[in-house]
């Protein structure tokens, strides 16, 4: 019998990565942008085997949607997926009922090797590869991006060129946040953006996002996320393998 997954994530990069990687379970997987979407691909009845939900979401958060499908009599056992680092939010996500919160980026197979857990099924015995997160040189981190995708080169391509298509309007949300002085939609969209950057390998870009996360009302941090996204997309031609 096919496992199928639900998973709801409203980032298209990050949506892509995780698609594929639940893929590789190996599952179906069917994708909801957010909350409404996510309850009318559920239904009410048990069509899936395991959901896997962003913690934020455009109409609503993780915790809300995952206590609806359960007040609809829905019991399939659900992961939490979040950009957050923060350990009272990752308490808080289990506490609503997730079994585990995975937080993003992280590799394929830390992916895989949670839903086989949850799902009982056989989980291979070999770590996951390493996912770097520190300070690197340069627009790119081509071994971060092939270590999250399992070496396919092919996929690291793809989700590159998807994110590189979404750069501009995750820019211009930034600007007019930080311009506007919004906080808390400058946050969301930067909490939003950190993922992708983390899947494709976007160092540069990876930095400069958390440099304003950290410094939300500097001019000299929006400088540099600034600068760091047009030189990002002046490389718009996908680096080669070193």
């Amino acid at each position: 019998m096919t496992t199928r997954l639900l998973l709801v994530e409203d980032d298209p990069t990050t949506a892509a990565f995780l698609a594929a990687a639940a893929q590789g379970v190996p599952a179906e997987v069917d994708v909801a942008g957010s909350c409404a979407a996510a309850l009318a691909l559920a239904g009410h009845q048990d069509r899936h085997d395991l959901w896997l939900i962003d913690a934020n979401l455009p109409d609503g958060d993780g915790a809300g949607l995952l206590a609806t499908l359960r007040a609809r009599g829905l019991r399939a056992p659900a992961l939490a997926h979040t950009a957050a680092l923060e350990p009272d939010i990752l308490a808080a996500l289990r506490e609503a009922g997730f079994r585990e919160v995975l937080v993003k980026p992280m590799p394929a197979t830390t992916l895989q090797v949670a839903v086989r857990d949850v799902l009982g099924l056989r989980v291979s015995e070999a770590a996951p590869p390493a996912f770097r997160t520190g300070a690197i040189e340069g627009t790119w981190d081509d071994a971060a991006a092939l270590a999250a995708l399992n070496g396919e080169r092919a996929h690291v391509d793809a989700l590159r060129k998807l994110f590189l298509g979404e750069l501009p309007d995750a820019c211009d949300n930034v600007r007019s946040a930080a311009h506007a002085g919004n906080v808390d939609t400058l946050r969301a969209a930067l909490h939003r953006l950190r993922a992708s950057c983390g899947f494709v390998g976007a160092a540069r870009m990876a930095a400069a996002v958390a440099g304003l996360q950290e410094s939300p009302h500097s001019g000299q941090a929006l400088a540099h996320f600034l600068q760091a996204a047009q030189d990002t997309l002046s490389s718009a031609s996908v680096p080669d393998e070193a």
